[in-house]
């Protein structure tokens, strides 16, 4: 089989008759061939989404032209959008504290090749996580914290994002609460697991707080960080049925795996471009 450079686009902007065909047209024209596309019509916001992923195979342009061209016509269309190369993975920082189960997920699955991400960097509050990261060859940095060295500490954090020219940062069970001055600088841009079925049980101790509500599901939420605690955009959400006979230990063990598995799920849909925030909501182009 032929081997060619593969390419996503992503974007979105206000719903007009013929968006579509204008975008999709002007692909045509260079010759880009199309393998897949998936797009909405929000009609509560008036705003479309779309992605369109697509080889070089018979491309009349080099990809630099090609991409001149599609932001000449992003101008007119006030659109935003993301275009890269499918081969140019994201690079991403986790953030983790104690908790590892969420940190193993995530190395596994891109260990095995499933995450398509590059994780160029962890960083933790606590060591408990050093050997995991050194042991997979990833530079660890133990960045300690307490309330008066918050903003100290998340400078360094910022910086070490930065230097490594990251494009995500996702907080594995990372139990500090993020400053808003970080939240604004990283928007659209941090990835934060949430171990209950948001919006129920913000906070601390959600399986705590489950428990004593006697809810009959559990689950866990991964969204993009804002400064409104617990309330970002949700991507992927995750439950499990229980009943009257869990303890609080049994919710916790299984919210573990459900934790994983979401998070794991929203990076990948980053990583792929298959997400576009919308206000408070997300829009995912499956």
């Amino acid at each position: 089989m032929q081997s060619y450079n593969h390419y996503v686009l992503t974007w979105q902007c206000p719903d007009t008759s013929g968006v579509l065909a204008k975008i999709t047209h002007n692909l045509y024209q260079h010759g880009a061939f199309i393998t897949e596309t998936s797009q909405y019509s929000d009609p509560y916001t008036d705003t479309f989404f779309s992605r369109i992923a697509f080889d070089d195979r018979s491309l009349t342009v080099p990809i630099e032209e090609f991409k001149q061209g599609i932001e000449t016509l992003a101008k007119p269309l006030d659109m935003q959008y993301q275009l890269r190369s499918r081969d140019l993975l994201p690079k991403v920082v986790i953030a983790v504290s104690k908790d590892d189960h969420c940190l193993v997920s995530l190395l596994t699955k891109w260990k095995a090749g499933v995450l398509p991400i590059d994780i160029v960097a962890i960083v933790s509050n606590h060591k408990d996580c050093q050997a995991l990261s050194q042991w997979h060859g990833i530079p660890f940095h133990h960045l300690p914290i307490k309330q008066s060295t918050k903003a100290e500490q998340e400078a360094q954090m910022l910086t070490i994002f930065n230097d490594h020219q990251a494009d995500l940062l996702i907080l594995a069970r990372y139990m500090q609460i993020l400053s808003d001055d970080l939240c604004e600088e990283l928007k659209g841009k941090a990835i934060n697991i949430h171990h209950s079925f948001l919006p129920s049980f913000k906070g601390a101790r959600p399986y705590h707080q489950a428990h004593k509500r006697g809810v009959k599901i559990i689950g866990a939420t991964a969204h993009y960080v804002t400064a409104d605690l617990d309330e970002g955009p949700i991507i992927v959400q995750e439950v499990k049925p229980i009943n009257h006979t869990f303890t609080i230990e049994q919710m916790v063990h299984m919210g573990h795996d459900l934790e994983a598995t979401a998070l794991s799920h929203a990076v990948k849909m980053h990583a792929e471009q298959r997400i576009c925030l919308n206000g408070d909501k997300t829009v995912i182009l499956a």
